[in-house]
């Protein structure tokens, strides 16, 4: 499945939940099944600056493709980055340099956090993104 075709697929998913109460109960539920980061991952350099809560996010690259993992302490931060690591794990650098985070505002989640939370949503996209060129750059 494509980059653009998994963000579509969360945008349809999101349109069938009825109000944020759902949506709130669907992204929690993310995060519960997100594997999450052993304590010694969760380190000051894997930590995206920028949240409320702590998020941790790690990349790894492997067969020319970069797959991510993260954790959080906050059960909300949690589902948010589980959905990222969704979306982004398992494609080319060069899929993720050219993505663009719209299905985030499809779904209105933006519209829907706290501004601290929505600056720490975009912390975590842009650590994807920096993620992708850093790898970029080592190939």
């Amino acid at each position: 499945m494509t980059l653009k075709e998994k963000q579509q697929e969360i945008v349809e998913e999101f349109a069938f939940l009825d109000d944020w109460e759902q949506k709130y109960e669907y992204i929690i539920d993310l995060g519960k099944e997100l594997k999450g980061l052993p304590e010694n991952a969760k380190t000051d350099d894997n930590l995206i600056k920028g949240c409320q809560s702590k998020v941790w996010i790690v990349a790894e690259y492997r067969d020319g493709k970069l797959f991510f993992n993260a954790d959080s302490d906050g059960i909300l931060p949690k589902g948010i980055v589980s959905l990222l690591v969704s979306i982004y794990s398992g494609h080319t650098t060069q899929e993720i340099l050219d993505s663009d985070f719209k299905f985030i505002e499809d779904i209105g989640l933006q519209e829907f956090l706290s501004p601290s939370r929505a600056n720490g949503l975009m912390a975590m996209t842009k650590q994807i993104k920096f993620y992708a060129v850093a790898f970029q750059l080592k190939k």
